[in-house]
């Protein structure tokens, strides 16, 4: 039998944007068996009993239950080794896997193609699709309402843009909401963030199961490479004067500095981000913390700081000298001052001027550091 038999949908999306409703249209679609799994990250599967009530309705289906975790992440593990069990019965057409509506969906895909690649497993990642609430990217991502009591925290919306990025098919849902012009303007903006993606429009979720299994397999390298920001990264030279632009007239360009952040004046920054941005992603770092990585990213009119792991360099001296003799190519970027640590940006918009919003970000930087 040949190795890749068994394909897999992982349907994506955040809180509130369909992924249920999706679900419940194709399972109801076809006289084929099935096995779904459902993660969710409460104690009681929401999700999972209300999917359980179509199953009169619904030829063969066989669900999993996966909670109090997430598949990108705590449950990684016991995904795959229920995706393992599922492929084993070879009765099974396919299967689908709705992620919990805050799962990192590039996360999920690394670990599925590793395994792939790793072991003689039956099953293969056939589809990534992200489900967007088109009404709530208008709302909050293109026309946010400052005094708004709904607009949650600036985080929320980069997860909806992360997970926009990463995926082979995107599928607007709630369409009905928005007018013809309005639903240009979104169609428009997530073109620009997501270059290759197929974007499928719908109502209540109501779309046809061949548009995700009859189409090309999903190329985890391809997609990590479809997103504007990667795309900045690979192609535009930091030392460039000029900012990289695409056939849409959307233009980007990588900061990178060595020399840290004064953290209250990249705050001010944010407060005051250029509208001109659609959106930035990166690594800093602040010169009241030199020991952790700094998420920073902006979606829009919101914007967020996360503090993550170490910088290497701030590793005990025993264990960084260790790694440095294991792997050697760490020194290739090392500075001799700041060691790892670097600001490295990815900035995209339109009609901005480059040599402006680096003026405003090398104001940020703390005083007795400039250049």
């Amino acid at each position: 039998m040949s190795k890749r038999e068994v394909p897999v949908v992982l349907i994506t999306g955040y809180l509130g944007s369909g992924k249920t409703t999706l679900m419940q249209h194709l399972l109801m679609q076809e006289e084929r068996k099935v096995a779904l799994i459902v993660n969710d990250m409460g104690s009681i599967n929401i999700d999972a009993s209300i999917l359980d009530k179509t199953k009169n309705q619904v030829q063969q289906i066989e669900m999993v239950e996966m909670q109090n975790g997430c598949i990108c992440c705590t449950l990684r593990d016991e995904f795959m080794e229920e995706i393992e069990r599922l492929a084993e019965d070879y009765s099974i057409d396919a299967i689908f896997v709705e992620a919990s509506g805050i799962s990192e969906p590039s996360s999920i895909a690394g670990a599925f193609v590793n395994y792939e690649e790793s072991t003689d497993t039956r099953v293969y990642l056939k589809t990534v699709v992200s489900v967007v609430d088109a009404d709530r990217i208008y709302r909050e991502f293109l026309h946010e309402l400052s005094e708004s009591d709904d607009v949650e925290d600036g985080d929320i919306i980069n997860l909806i843009i992360d997970q926009i990025e990463f995926c082979n098919v995107m599928l607007l849902n709630k369409i009905d909401l928005l007018t013809d012009s309005e639903l240009q303007e979104v169609k428009s903006a997530l073109r620009n963030l997501q270059k290759t993606a197929e974007i499928i429009t719908c109502v209540n979720g109501n779309v046809d199961l061949d548009k995700f299994i009859n189409r090309d397999d999903f190329d985890y390298d391809e997609v990590s490479a479809s997103s504007t920001v990667q795309q900045a990264l690979n192609d535009c030279d930091p030392k460039d004067s000029k900012a990289c632009v695409d056939e849409y007239g959307i233009s980007s360009f990588v900061y990178e500095e060595k020399s840290p952040f004064n953290r209250e004046a990249f705050n001010s920054f944010v407060e005051n981000y250029p509208e001109t941005l659609i959106r930035s992603k990166g690594y800093i770092w602040f010169s009241d913390d030199e020991e952790h990585i700094q998420l920073f990213e902006q979606a829009g009119r919101n914007a967020s700081v996360t503090e993550l792991t170490p910088w290497i360099s701030a590793w005990p001296k025993e264990e960084l000298d260790s790694l440095i003799k294991d792997f050697p190519d760490i020194c290739d970027d090392w500075d001799e001052q700041y060691g790892d640590r670097l600001n490295q940006v990815v900035f995209i918009g339109k009609g901005f001027e480059k040599k402006e919003i680096i003026k405003l970000l090398n104001e940020c930087l703390e005083k007795e550091k400039r250049a």
